[in-house]
C-alpha cells in the first residue's frame, strides 16, 4: 500500500537548475552529480598556502593535509598520494609554506570538496624574502614607514602593554629587565601565538585590545629569534597595517639584531632584542637618581658661583671712594657751590658798583642840565600869573603880578617897568 503523503517522482527531471520548481525539484543525487560534473570540468591549478594540519599515516597510500591562506581565514583540505610525498627531501610540517598542483574533486556521497594534489613544492626562503621585499616597497610607497608618522615614546609609562608568546623567554626578558630598572612599572600582558597559522590573528587582536585600553601608555611586541619562516607572521601585511593604525606608541622587539621583519619598520621604535626594549621603555631608577644628584650639585654650584660673583661685585662697588666715603662727593659739590656763590657775589658787586657809578655820572649830567642848577648859580625863573615863563620884557606888562622862582623859595612881585635887553646891557656897563 502506497503512502498517500509520498510525492510521486516525475517521469522527467528538469535539465537546468532554473527549470526546477517546488513541484519538480532535483533529487540530492542529481544535484551532487551536477556539481561533480561542473567541478570536473575545472582544470588543475597551482595553489599556495600554509600547512596547518598534517598527520602522516604510515602504510597508507593516501595522505591528508589542510592548506590555509596566510592573509585570510580560509582553508581547503588536500589529498596527496604517499608516493608523491616520498619524493620530497622531508615531508611537510605544520607551518610550512607550500604550493601544490591539484584538481578540485567533489565527493557526491559526502557532499564534500577537496583538492587532489599530484605535486607539492616548498616555498624557499629566497622566494619568501623576495615577497617580503616587494610588500615592503608597496607599504613604503603608501607612507607607512615615514618618520613623520612615528610617535615619541613616553618617558615614564605607568602601564606597559606586552604582546608575547606563552611563557616565553622574551616575556621574561622584558618584564624582569624593566622592573629591575623601574620597580613601579606595571604590565598588561597578552600571551598569544607568535608563530604559526594563528599568529597574525592573535597578535593583531592583542594589539587592538591594548590600544583601546586608555591606561596603557606603550605597547611592546616581543618575540625571540627564529628562522625566516618563524618570523614570517611579523611581515604579514594585515599585521603591519594593524600596527600602523594603533594610536598607542608601539615598540617592536622581534628576534635578534640581524632579524628585520616589516613590523620593525612600521613600529614607533625598533628594539634590537626584548632586553633592549625593556631598557628603552622605562628609565633606570639608579641612573635617574644619579642624574638628579648631579643636577642638584650643578645647581648648587651655579647658585654659589652667582652669589660669589655678585658678592665680589658688591665688594668692588663698596670699595670705591664714592661709596666708601660718600661725603667726599658732597664736599666736592659743596666747594663748587661755595665757589660759585663767591663768584656770583663778586660779579654782582662789580655789576652793582659799575651801575652805581653809571647812575652817578648820569645823575651829574641830569643835575647839570636841570634848571635847579641854574637857579643855584643865582638865576631866577619869572612866571606870569598863568604860569607862562617870561623870557622877554614884552611877555609881561607894567603893573602885572609875576611869580619869581629862586633856588630856594619864590617871590611874588609886581612889574613896575620893562626895558629891552640892549638897554639893560648898557645900563649895566
Amino acid at each position: 500500500m502506497t503512502d498517500s503523503t509520498q510525492r510521486p517522482l516525475p517521469t522527467e527531471l528538469p535539465e537546468k537548475a532554473l527549470d526546477t520548481t517546488p513541484t519538480s525539484p532535483w533529487p540530492v543525487r542529481v544535484l551532487s552529480e551536477k556539481i561533480r560534473g561542473y567541478i570536473d570540468r575545472m582544470p588543475p591549478v597551482w595553489v599556495e598556502g600554509q600547512v596547518v594540519q598534517f598527520n602522516e599515516r604510515p602504510g597508507s597510500g593516501m595522505q591528508w593535509l589542510t592548506l590555509r591562506d596566510t592573509e585570510a581565514d580560509a582553508s581547503l583540505p588536500v589529498t596527496i598520494f604517499s608516493r608523491v610525498l616520498a619524493m620530497l627531501p622531508q615531508p611537510p610540517a605544520e607551518g610550512d609554506h607550500v604550493v601544490v598542483h591539484a584538481k578540485p574533486v567533489f565527493w557526491t556521497k559526502r557532499g564534500t570538496l577537496q583538492m587532489q594534489a599530484n605535486q607539492i613544492k616548498a616555498v624557499g626562503v629566497g622566494e619568501l624574502l623576495a615577497r617580503i621585499e616587494a610588500l615592503k616597497k608597496v607599504l613604503a610607497a603608501e607612507g607607512l614607514f615615514d618618520l613623520s608618522r612615528k610617535q615619541r615614546l613616553p618617558f615614564l609609562p605607568a602601564v606597559v602593554g606586552l604582546v608575547c608568546g606563552r611563557e616565553s623567554k622574551a616575556e621574561h626578558d622584558v618584564v624582569v629587565n624593566a622592573r629591575a630598572r623601574w620597580p613601579q612599572v606595571r604590565f598588561e600582558i597578552r600571551e598569544v601565538a607568535v608563530q604559526g597559522v594563528n599568529a597574525v590573528r592573535e597578535v593583531s587582536a592583542a594589539i587592538a585590545e591594548l590600544d583601546r585600553d586608555p591606561a596603557v601608555d606603550v605597547i611592546v611586541v616581543a618575540r625571540g629569534g627564529g628562522s625566516v619562516e618563524d618570523l614570517l607572521p611579523f611581515s604579514n601585511e594585515s599585521l603591519v597595517r594593524a600596527v600602523a593604525q594603533a594610536r598607542t606608541p608601539l615598540v617592536s622587539a622581534i628576534g635578534h639584531e640581524t632579524d628585520a621583519p616589516l613590523l620593525d619598520l612600521v613600529a614607533d621604535y625598533r628594539a634590537s632584542t626584548p632586553t633592549d626594549a625593556a631598557k628603552r621603555i622605562v628609565p633606570d631608577v639608579s641612573e635617574e637618581r644619579l642624574r638628579l644628584t648631579q643636577a642638584r650639585g650643578r645647581m648648587r654650584g651655579a647658585v654659589a658661583a652667582m652669589l660669589d660673583r655678585e658678592q665680589r661685585g658688591l665688594d668692588g662697588v663698596r670699595s670705591r671712594p664714592v661709596l666708601a666715603a660718600p661725603q667726599t662727593m658732597l664736599e666736592a659739590r659743596e666747594r663748587d657751590v661755595v665757589q660759585a656763590l663767591r663768584h656770583s657775589r663778586h660779579a654782582l658787586n662789580a655789576l652793582l658798583l659799575h651801575a652805581s657809578g653809571e647812575i652817578g655820572r648820569l645823575g651829574a649830567q641830569v643835575r647839570a642840565l636841570s634848571p635847579a642848577s641854574t637857579l643855584e648859580r643865582g638865576y631866577a625863573v619869572v612866571q606870569r600869573a598863568d604860569g607862562h615863563v617870561v623870557r622877554r620884557p614884552d611877555d609881561v606888562a607894567t603893573g602885572a603880578d609875576v611869580h619869581v622862582r629862586l633856588a630856594e623859595g619864590a617871590l611874588e612881585a609886581t612889574v613896575t617897568g620893562t626895558r629891552s635887553s640892549r638897554r639893560a646891557v648898557e645900563d649895566n656897563t
